[in-house]
């Protein structure tokens, strides 16, 4: 056990080809649960918590670590199971993670260890799983089923982003359109979070752009495949891409690398929009050939940022 809470802050900084770490852990019972390390900063034991009044009670508390005041969520509530006992706190052990700029502690029950695995090995949650549930992918581990968490989907509800976009942003962009005289191009955006995709879809759709949703890697490529299949450009069909890194069956660094790798679609415009935020590696940015990167989720500065390469790269 030491060594998997000693080693996460290490291996928090793995990129590979198409390859991820996850941090599997329990919650109430035997199933198995994983995070990815990369949103990992460290795991403690449980500490002392101090309540906070009026709070929501899938928030257990708050804990003052490393100088800093932390909301701590019981992850077993958060998901809909029953709350992790008071008498089994001095037991559990605590996930800090930083997800879309913030930090905030997971309860969980125990940890167990890191397996490195291939993203083409995590899968979507099974058809007919429902929209309530609480996964972003499922894979398999020594015969076992591992659970994936949509952590986005948790944080929505429980501390939800504003997801409006300014009435000045939104007059700011229409100025843009109207000097263009001709209207943009689609944008492509690639998300495996429900919550993120309709976020950044009713961000862009406030200024007036056309989305085209795709939930992994591999299925923006097959249809990026698909629009170039006659010869054309990328570029003939769309404004720009904006992808998530994490997805199952191929991550977002794979699909920035196959795309610039084929001359169809080389031109495309890439910006990688993630919850990676504060531990983002820039340098495999700059690596894999991305055009842009942005830390989720302001609304204001996604559409501004937008605006300014459509009006300026893209035109």
């Amino acid at each position: 056990m030491a060594g998997v809470l000693d080693s996460v802050n290490q291996r928090t900084q793995l990129v590979g080809q198409n390859r991820l770490e996850l941090l599997l852990f329990r919650l109430r019972g035997r199933q198995i649960f994983g995070i990815n390390v990369f949103k990992v900063k460290e795991v403690i034991q449980c500490p002392r918590l101090s309540s906070i009044p009026k709070s929501r009670s899938v928030v257990r508390g708050v804990a003052s670590i490393r100088g800093e005041t932390i909301p701590i969520i019981d992850l077993s509530l958060a998901i809909g199971m029953a709350p992790i006992p008071a008498e089994d706190l001095a037991t559990s052990f605590v996930i800090i993670t930083e997800y879309n700029r913030r930090t905030q502690g997971f309860l969980v029950t125990a940890v167990d260890r890191i397996m490195n695995m291939n993203w083409e090995d995590i899968l979507p949650p099974p058809k007919g799983s429902g929209k309530d549930v609480y996964l972003t992918a499922v894979t398999k581990i020594d015969d076992k089923l591992i659970e994936i968490i949509d952590v986005e989907k948790i944080l929505a509800e429980f501390s939800p982003l504003g997801e409006t976009v300014a009435e000045s942003v939104i007059q700011k962009s229409a100025a843009k359109s109207a000097e263009r005289g001709a209207a943009y191009l689609p944008v492509l955006v690639v998300d495996d979070s429900s919550v993120a995709r309709r976020q950044i879809e009713r961000c862009l759709s406030a200024i007036g752009l056309e989305v085209v949703l795709k939930n992994d890697g591999k299925q923006a490529l097959d249809y990026l495949k698909s629009l170039t299949a006659d010869g054309s450009k990328a570029t003939d069909h769309l404004a720009m891409v904006i992808s998530d890194v994490e997805m199952p069956e191929m991550d977002g660094y794979t699909l920035v690398t196959r795309v610039k790798a084929d001359p169809n679609m080389s031109g495309s415009f890439i910006m990688l929009h993630t919850s990676l935020s504060g531990i983002f590696n820039q340098a495999m940015v700059k690596k894999v050939g991305a055009d842009d990167f942005m830390a989720k989720f302001s609304p204001d500065e996604l559409a501004e940022r937008v605006m300014d390469i459509l009006s300026t790269e893209r035109s």
